[in-house]
């Protein structure tokens, strides 16, 4: 195998991180914001669960169709598209002047963020042999980590320098930068000018048909509906993916509420929660590969990872005897860096079960299911934020939130252990 094309194998990963970093970098800037913006705007909790509805709603719509559009275009003109999209909406947030705009400019921001995910998950499918894929997966997918955590570093720098406005254009621009990288460096293998064939055979290695596979035309929606495969992913993502949710747009607030921090100076915990996501996200790959290159069954290494990382998260309802923030950071960090290694698992789960040529389909599926998950739970969030505080003790709230958050994984790893207990492939 050369060895420079093995490094040209991470710089393709390298740019999905970049893009997933720029993703999580422009829908987190409302949360660190959301202090700033109720006094702007007269928001309650119930108002800012709907902007975060609006946002999970589009992106959910987003996912399903843009996953089906990824798959026939391909991952090199469908992640052009999106960036573009995303980023115009990032920027467009500065002109807003009422809640009715925001939640506009978040609808058009999740219609274009919802495709990161197929078209990198595509493009990890095209790249790597199986063993490799959730080692990748869990590198670029810890983008969304570093995105999450420069966050509360840079942006409430910028909004002290120059206001809340420019907060959303200097993010929202960073995206353009990325595409012109994009656009010179991303090929598929089968057309990149410095891939030989013993590449293309490194690739399909653990798959050897594969190649010849990905001919003929996708499956169907209603025949992917009705497979079991597909509804592993889906389980895998509506119990899981509205925690991801909570951690991202509602951490900031809780710390500011619960003990009294500026969301105008840098956040050292929300610093130090992403911090060790990242580590999650890599290490939650790194496990299931490891354990494939020890020889263990695809199917045991992906469900015994994804086993243990909802173990380590179930803790997380001990937040609420925590005598201290820093053992309430400790409990967030493990839960949250544990969902991030159970999301690089369950997204390889699709590429071991599907042909590339229908991965993003799969992907987009699943993914609006996640974010469906992710309309629901910020509905229940907010409403009871919005009474236990008026009753004067929001406490109560989040310890309840935290209790369901605990659950989530366990049950989606028993109901997918019912599904489908060897992850067996998909027929056509």
């Amino acid at each position: 195998m050369p060895q420079k094309m093995t490094n040209y194998r991470w710089t393709v990963v390298s740019l999905l991180f970049f893009a997933t970093t720029i993703n999580y970098l422009d829908r987190n800037v409302i949360g660190i914001l959301k202090p700033t913006l109720e006094q702007v705007f007269n928001w309650t909790e119930k108002d800012y669960s709907k902007i975060v509805m609006a946002f999970t709603a589009s992106y959910a719509f987003g996912l399903l169709i843009f996953g089906r559009i990824i798959d026939k275009i391909g991952s090199k003109l469908g992640y052009s598209i999106i960036i573009v999209v995303w980023s115009i909406a990032a920027i467009l947030h500065a002109g807003v002047r009422s809640t009715l705009g925001f939640i506009g400019v978040r609808v058009l921001l999740g219609l274009g963020e919802s495709g990161n995910f197929p078209a990198a998950v595509k493009a990890v499918a095209e790249w790597f042999p199986k063993r490799d894929r959730a080692l990748a997966t869990g590198v670029f997918n810890s983008g969304a980590n570093i995105g999450a955590m420069v966050v509360p570093i840079v942006v409430p720098l910028l909004l002290a320098a120059f206001g809340w406005q420019m907060a959303f254009v200097i993010t929202g621009a960073v995206g353009f930068i990325w595409l012109v990288f994009w656009v010179m460096l991303y090929e598929i293998p089968s057309r990149h000018k410095k891939v030989n064939q013993e590449e293309i055979d490194y690739i399909h290695s653990d798959a050897p048909a594969s190649a010849a596979a990905q001919q003929g035309p996708s499956i169907g929606w209603g025949k992917l509906f009705g497979m079991k495969q597909t509804w592993v992913f889906i389980v895998g993502k509506f119990l899981s993916d509205p925690v991801w949710y909570f951690f991202l747009f509602w951490l900031p607030s809780y710390f500011a509420t619960q003990y009294n921090l500026s969301l105008t100076k840098p956040s050292l915990p929300l610093v130090v929660i992403y911090t060790m996501t990242t580590v999650g996200s890599i290490g939650g790959g790194w496990l299931s590969s490891w354990m494939i290159r020890k020889g263990y069954p695809i199917f045991r290494a992906r469900k015994t990872s994804l086993l243990v990382f909802a173990l380590m998260v179930f803790p997380i309802f001990l937040v609420r005897y925590a005598p201290n923030m820093w053992v309430v950071v400790a409990f967030i960090s493990i839960a949250a860096a544990s969902h991030q290694a159970w999301s690089a698992n369950i997204y390889s789960v699709v590429t071991d079960m599907f042909k590339n040529k229908d991965v993003s389909s799969v992907i987009g599926i699943g993914g609006m299911a996640g974010s469906i998950g992710g309309i629901l739970f910020p509905l229940f969030i907010g409403n009871i934020l919005e009474s236990t505080k008026l009753a004067g003790n929001i406490n109560v709230g989040y310890n309840v939130i935290f209790a369901i958050c605990s659950c989530s994984y366990l049950l989606a790893w028993i109901i997918i252990h019912f599904l489908n207990p060897k992850l067996t492939p998909a027929e056509e």
